[in-house]
């Protein structure tokens, strides 16, 4: 593969799988209530405070719970948007790329009726979901920028890596209704990807 249209950024990933044990910790990503860590459990595909145990690891001790931020690397948080009572932080910006910036992998299903919602924002059609493609925060996909674009995912633990194509935005500035498939907006951290990533 020619690697010269490569965007020069090299994303360090935390691969999620279903059969994986405790991988999530407060605001992160999971599909199953084993996939995050202690006393957590899974709300709407992020790992939050329990309510039947009282836990208050993630959350404010207000009257909402509240999804705390990542390292964000220099970006603030430009608000928050409330979905079913939670409070998830927004972003118009992302992370600085270096060769070593670290980001969660999620699963997303970009076809027709899929959890992607609307159809990609590269080329405003649904995907195969046997591509190596992802989705980029709002920040790094910079106003379609990146579409496209070629990226390596580097897998932490193994050192192995892949190539994946940019298709559309993890919007981290909106979320919660139809067109988002009523997912939260994305954490500042996420690269958005299909299994074959």
């Amino acid at each position: 593969m020619d690697l010269v249209g490569m965007m020069s950024i090299a994303l360090l990933l935390v691969l999620l799988s279903t059969n994986s044990h405790a991988i999530s910790s407060c605001n992160g990503p999971c599909q199953t209530l084993d996939d995050c860590q202690g006393q957590l459990i899974c709300i709407n595909g992020i790992c939050s405070d329990d309510p039947n145990l009282g836990t208050q690891i993630c959350g404010t001790g207000g009257g909402g719970q509240s999804v705390p931020t990542s390292d964000d690397g220099g970006c603030d948080s430009s608000g928050n948007l409330q979905c079913d009572g939670i409070s998830y932080p927004t972003f118009t910006c992302s992370p600085q790329v270096t060769s070593s910036t670290q980001a969660i992998l999620t699963n997303n299903d970009f076809s027709q009726g899929g959890d992607g919602g609307d159809p990609s924002q590269c080329d405003e059609q649904y995907q195969d979901n046997l591509e190596r493609i992802v989705a980029l925060l709002t920040g790094w996909f910079d106003d379609k920028s990146r579409c496209r674009k070629m990226i390596q995912i580097i897998y932490i633990k193994t050192g192995s890596s892949v190539i994946a194509r940019v298709v559309d935005q993890c919007d981290s500035m909106n979320g919660c209704e139809a067109s988002h498939a009523y997912r939260p907006p994305c954490q500042n951290d996420i690269v958005d990807g299909l299994d074959a990533v």
